[in-house]
């Protein structure tokens, strides 16, 4: 079992669940973050941290459509192992739905 962030993160990237992850296992793109499914320890303490709840146990009915897309950016995006800052309008998307599709970036972000 794994946890995987979904469309939700996305121009929101917080970032409070990197602080918590154990085994360091969130990689950072330009608009969001991605857990890679196979360093994932399935410890949850990331879920909780997340103020967009987008992060979802791979149990959870939406998970299947990103466990793919997890993995494959946690392979191309750098690793992110500690908070920076979350974007200056981040509270504004929280709540803004269907954002894949219009506005997701398969550009890497930085890790500092």
């Amino acid at each position: 079992m794994t946890y995987v962030v979904t469309e939700a993160c996305i121009k929101c990237k917080y970032m409070d669940c990197v602080e918590v992850c154990p085994v360091d296992c969130f990689y950072v793109g330009e608009n969001m973050l991605v857990i890679h499914p196979d360093e994932c320890i399935d410890c949850g303490v990331c879920e909780p941290e997340c103020p967009a709840q987008a992060i979802v146990p791979d149990s959870d009915a939406q998970a299947p459509a990103w466990v793919d897309l997890n993995r494959t950016y946690a392979q191309q995006w750098p690793n992110i192992t500690h908070k920076g800052e979350p974007p200056a309008d981040a509270d504004e998307w929280k709540s803004v739905a269907d954002k894949f599709k219009r506005f997701f970036s398969q550009k890497p972000g930085t890790s500092d």
